[in-house]
Parts: structure tokens; C-alpha cells; sequence
């Protein structure tokens, strides 16, 4: 309970409830969706982005889709 209430009192400090009510919090989360998508984008861990495996496991993918219908 008591970090529920402490929970509460943090979520009352952020402006605009009356006027936006619960979508006071929208500009939050689109900024941390934004900054998630950047980080996918930029943020090299290893030699590879996000983008990089994810391009690499789709061609993965489609070559074994290829293989299985006999195109290849």
C-alpha cells in the first residue's frame, strides 16, 4: 500500500488533469517510444543495430522459404 500511495502522489505532480485527465501521460510515452526507436536505430551492440538482425533474419527467411518451394 505504501508505494502505492507514494505511486499516486508522483502521478498527481504531473500537470494537466483536469484539462487531459489520464492523456496528461501521451506526450511521456511518445517521447520514450521515439527515444526507443532511435536507439534501435543507432545504437550498435556489437558490430549489429536492431535493424541489421532484423534485415538479416528476414532474408534469412525468405532464401528458406525459396529453398522449401524449390526455387532455388
Amino acid at each position: 500500500m505504501l508505494v502505492s500511495e507514494r505511486l499516486k502522489r508522483l502521478l498527481k505532480l504531473v500537470p494537466g488533469e483536469r484539462r487531459f485527465g489520464f492523456y496528461r501521460f501521451l506526450p511521456f510515452f511518445f517521447v520514450l517510444g521515439g527515444a526507443m526507436e532511435w536507439f534501435m536505430i543507432n545504437v550498435r551492440i556489437g558490430k549489429e543495430t536492431f535493424y541489421d538482425v532484423y534485415r538479416r533474419k528476414q532474408s534469412e527467411r525468405l532464401y528458406e522459404a525459396r529453398m522449401e518451394k524449390g526455387e532455388i
